[in-house]
């Protein structure tokens, strides 16, 4: 016959009570994990169904120069590139962008630029979100005569209008590695350069990856069931 004293006892309880815990404390940490996990797969879901992995943007808009001309005035500036989503919040992009710089009154000239940039959606989960931008760029006068180098930043505002397409209103300043851009040399004194723009983003693509955050999704809420 087993007789158990009060020592031992107590000792069996402690030992069932601390297998409780730890067990307890396991299946609170895996629902704690599956349920972050479930969040950033909805978040994600929520970002490719208002927008899409590529884009494709067209924009409107002007241009000044900030230079050697103090009369320099505002003339017309357009855009299209194409933006690829490495995630929800960032993405890389190129454009080509058609300008002109206008001098004075009566002078203009006419410039290119083919600009690499990458951008960060502050709020990508949202029909409403502001963005930044930065990266390099090759400026040219029209006729390839003049090239320069570049380097610009800028900031703006996104409105998904409906799934899919989004308009756009922002604006680049631009700093031209160079003091020749519009013809006048002065020494130390490198040309700029700001655009502004409203334009349109047309979202595409992300289907497969839809497809396989829900197949993830039912996958983890069924694995948690069965246990």
């Amino acid at each position: 016959m087993i007789i158990i004293n009060k020592n031992q006892f107590l000792t069996i309880i402690f030992i069932f009570l601390s297998i409780c815990c730890i067990t307890s404390q396991e299946e609170i940490g895996q629902q704690e994990e599956t349920y972050q996990t479930n969040k950033r797969l909805l978040r994600e879901l929520e970002f490719l169904t208002l927008r899409g992995t590529n884009v494709v943007d067209a924009v409107a808009g002007g241009s000044m120069l900030f230079g050697d001309y103090p009369d320099s005035e505002l003339d017309f500036f357009l855009r299209i590139g194409y933006k690829y989503h490495i995630n929800s919040d960032l993405n890389i992009n190129v454009s080509y962008n058609k300008y002109n710089i206008a001098l004075d009154e009566n002078t203009n000239l006419g410039f290119m630029s083919f600009d690499l940039n990458i951008e960060y959606l502050v709020s990508p989960h949202n029909e409403f979100t502001p963005f930044i931008f930065g990266g390099y760029g090759y400026n040219a006068s029209n006729n390839f005569e003049e090239t320069h180098t570049k380097v610009q930043f800028g900031l703006g505002l996104e409105y998904i209008v409906m799934e899919g397409l989004g308009i756009k209103l922002f604006g680049d300043y631009n700093f031209v590695l160079s003091n020749e851009m519009e013809g006048l040399i002065m020494p130390d004194n490198d040309e700029s350069f700001l655009r502004v723009g409203l334009g349109i983003n047309l979202y595409f693509g992300g289907k497969k990856r839809k497809e396989q955050i829900l197949k993830t999704i039912d996958t983890v809420i069924n694995s948690n069931l069965i246990k």
